[in-house]
């Protein structure tokens, strides 16, 4: 098992930028693909980005492509989500995830670790 946690999350105002940190203890953090989803009011979780074990490939939703970049450090187990240009409609909680499975990023069913989230608020 594996335990994740996340930080980085606050108020910006938009056009802002946030890093968002995610910490892995338990496992091998380089076993695990990463992935982060957000969860609006009202709106079900979706994915945001998402990168395999060794950080060769990433993956973002159309939504954030350009504007955010995922990133890890398996020396420092831990994946990060960088922002910049942020808008009202990014704010959310904003999840971590981690897969030993191979194969679509996009789903959250793909994952078997969460962590508890970080609050990202943009104001306009």
């Amino acid at each position: 098992q594996v335990q994740l946690v996340e930080s980085g999350g606050g108020l910006v105002q938009a056009g802002g930028s946030l890093r968002l940190s995610c910490a892995a203890s338990g496992r091998t953090f380089s076993n695990y693909a990463m992935g982060w989803f957000r969860q609006a009011p009202g709106k079900e979780r979706e994915f945001v980005a998402a990168i395999r074990r060794s950080g060769g490939s990433t993956y973002y939703a159309d939504s954030v492509k350009g504007r955010f970049t995922i990133s890890r450090d398996n020396a420092k187990n831990t994946v990060y989500l960088q922002m910049v240009s942020l808008k009202p409609e990014d704010t959310a909680v904003y999840y971590c995830a981690a897969t030993t499975r191979g194969g679509t990023y996009y789903y959250s069913a793909m994952y078997e670790y969460w962590g508890q989230g970080t609050q990202v608020t943009v104001s306009s």
